[in-house]
């Protein structure tokens, strides 16, 4: 395993549902070739879990600083974890 492997949770808040911010995060992991979910949660903020390359991941993180058009991204917060493993595709779940 490499040691520039790791994984990530970021949470994204601001006018951040019901404007494709999900699709988004999804397009973009999917091109830099990253694993996880993203995630609506209850208190209006987006919740994305992702395993990668480091610096794919950082890369990601700064995508989603912008967003797509209609968003408008207030904060954003990343929490560094260790890597596990348990994705094999990047995808969209429900609450």
């Amino acid at each position: 395993m490499k040691d520039n492997i790791s994984r990530a949770e970021i949470i994204v808040s601001g006018l951040v549902q019901g404007v494709g911010f999900r699709y988004f995060v999804l397009r973009k992991a999917t091109q830099l070739n990253l694993f996880g979910f993203t995630k609506n949660q209850y208190d209006g903020t987006v919740l994305t879990v992702v395993e990668g390359e480091k610096h794919l991941i950082e890369e990601l993180f700064n995508q989603l600083k912008v967003g797509p058009m209609h968003a408008d991204v207030r904060d954003i917060k990343i929490a560094w974890r260790s890597f596990i493993g348990e994705f094999s595709s990047f995808e969209i779940r429900r609450y």
